[in-house]
């Protein structure tokens, strides 16, 4: 059995904690350890915040999509997508420190944090049509899904 959840909201800065706090919520019937929890509440903080102010440029009228999925098995899916400028080249954007927006105080650690808390991570990104994280999280000691 597995669980699933739907959300997508506007690219405002202030939906970054409506985000990482509905998410949190979800993944607790899990019963993740609190760092595996702050964990996953600090990747989608990663993801979001990249999305409005890299991939939509801070443009409100975008939308950010993500989708979580949770394994009876205690593995956690995440799916964050935006439909903003895309990402030209992945590589050089999942190096430490590189940023594209030096001039909003980013620090250009976003992938690194997230390819430290997470199992796995893939980056799927497409100039002008948007970017998609796909990550995955195996859980210690949670609970089986109830059915």
């Amino acid at each position: 059995m597995k669980n699933q959840m739907n959300l997508q909201f506007s690219a405002l800065s202030q939906n970054e904690s409506f985000a990482r706090v509905t998410v949190a919520s979800f993944i607790t019937q899990l019963d993740p350890t609190m760092d595996e929890l702050t964990e996953i509440k600090t990747v989608v903080s990663e993801a979001v915040t990249n999305a409005i102010i890299h991939g939509y440029e801070s443009n409100p009228d975008g939308v950010v999509y993500i989708s979580v999925t949770l394994h009876e098995d205690g593995v956690v899916e995440l799916m964050i997508r935006d439909e903003g400028i895309g990402i030209d080249n992945v590589d050089e954007a999942k190096q430490p420190l590189y940023t594209t927006k030096p001039d909003l105080e980013r620090s250009g650690m976003g992938f690194t944090i997230m390819e430290n808390f997470m199992d796995e991570i893939r980056v799927e990104s497409t100039v002008l049509e948007g970017t998609t994280l796909y990550l995955k999280k195996h859980l210690t000691n949670s609970k089986a899904l109830c059915n």
